[in-house]
């Protein structure tokens, strides 16, 4: 299967320019994508375009990561109503290094026969002087040309201060990196998601002009959930590679949570499935969706790929505590990451040490018993756990030795009525 046909089958291709098919067909391309160091980590949104590398490897192709170092510092005004905050270089050179790797975990870099390529543009456009970069680069762009660019055009309309000729020479600069990539490495392929359009024909137009070459184009479709909601996002933020932003149980919480209409769509975008074992997820998706197959299947490929056995083992424990799974393990750390969603109260320290408390009065006393009566009831029935441990006895004592590292002591009450009680 050719790259692009397994980007077809996938759902991932969105565009291509005339002649990209026949050039991937001669043998291996060098091709690139670019990412801005804006963050400290990369976030699940970056997926596709990681994946595109991911597959261009596989097909036996040459990739190259640009990390923006350079028009990082300027920021790319594409998706974006207003300017966006400049970094500095140190911030970049920091940001850059996480990037790279995260990326790691995806492409080989060393070990292959074509590995991998981590390039930072700052390299040539830290050097390049202003008067050289207009005489050589500006001269083959029309102002008038760049003001229709959808990424221009948008700021202009929808920011009452326009756009800055910082964000305005963007595409200047994007462009060059292409001509700087094909003279360096021999790269004729720049990829990216469909925003990136204007900038990539910028880029392949330029590498004519400059160098006399042909180039070539490729974009991912921009991703959005099913009920139109942008893709990676959720109520507490973006969602994102690094273990110390979104935890492994976080992340795999996000994928075992995807609306069940994206699921299938998902695994052919993120996972390295084939069609067949997807296909069989489908059907069995379709016949009894209230088992989550297909959403375990795509949290666990994921998960396991960003961070690694260990990462995923974690997530995995986190996961079976919810139902009622041993908690014997997880620290108070990825305690409170788990039930930091559930009701939780607090109970002073003083009551749990010396002879402690009575489990009638820590039930009531956080509300998830109406009253002793109730608790004692639950407890006679097998309704209550602590930590996941039944409670047998209604004369209980809890004490300080009972709770997860001094912080935390779980309440549940029946299967799923889940309370945090924090020691205070």
């Amino acid at each position: 299967m050719s790259l692009l046909e397994e980007y077809r089958w996938r759902g991932t291709l969105q565009d291509s320019t005339e002649g990209a098919e026949a050039a991937l067909a001669e043998g291996p391309v060098t091709a690139y994508i670019g990412f801005d160091p804006t963050a400290a980590s990369l976030h699940v949104g970056n997926l596709m375009p990681i994946m595109g590398l991911v597959h261009l490897q596989r097909a036996g192709h040459h990739p190259i990561v640009v990390v923006g170092g350079g028009t990082g510092l300027i920021g790319d005004p594409s998706g974006k109503t207003e300017e966006r905050q400049l970094l500095t270089r140190e911030t970049a050179a920091e940001n850059l290094a996480s990037i790279r790797a995260q990326l790691e975990h995806f492409l080989d870099f060393d070990g292959s026969t074509n590995p991998a390529r981590t390039v930072n543009n700052l390299d040539w456009l830290g050097e390049i002087s202003m008067v050289d970069f207009l005489r050589d680069v500006g001269k083959h762009f029309s102002v008038n040309a760049l003001l229709k660019k959808e990424s221009v055009r948008r700021r202009v309309e929808h920011d009452e201060t326009g756009i800055s000729y910082t964000e305005f020479s963007y595409a200047l600069l994007q462009a060059y990196d292409f001509v700087q990539l094909n003279e360096r490495y021999g790269c004729t392929f720049q990829m990216g998601g469909s925003d990136q359009w204007g900038n990539i024909t910028a880029g392949i137009d330029l590498v004519r002009r400059m160098r006399g070459e042909k180039a070539y184009g490729i974009t991912y479709p921009l991703l959005t959930g099913a009920g139109g909601h942008k893709f990676g996002k959720t109520q507490a933020g973006a969602v994102w590679l690094d273990p110390e932003l979104t935890s492994p149980y976080r992340f795999f919480q996000f994928w075992m949570t995807v609306d069940d209409r994206d699921v299938i769509r998902y695994l052919r975008y993120f996972t390295l499935l084939g069609s067949e074992e997807i296909s069989e997820l489908e059907s069995t998706h379709e016949e009894r969706p209230h088992e989550r197959t297909a959403h375990r299947a795509l949290a666990e490929d994921v998960t396991g790929r960003v961070h690694g056995k260990n990462g995923l083992a974690s997530a995995q424990r986190a996961t079976d505590v919810l139902f009622g799974g041993e908690i014997a393990g997880l620290g108070a750390d990825a305690i409170a990451d788990v039930f930091a969603d559930v009701p939780s109260s607090e109970i002073a320290l003083a009551r749990l040490e010396g002879e402690g408390t009575g489990v009638l009065d820590l039930f009531a006393d956080a509300g998830v018993c109406k009253s002793r009566g109730e608790a004692r009831r639950s407890v006679e029935g097998g309704g209550l756990s602590i930590n996941n441990v039944r409670v047998e006895e209604v004369g209980a004592i809890v004490t300080i030795s009972d709770t997860i590292e001094g912080r935390f002591l779980i309440l549940r009450k029946g299967k799923k009525n889940y309370h945090m009680v924090r020691i205070v």
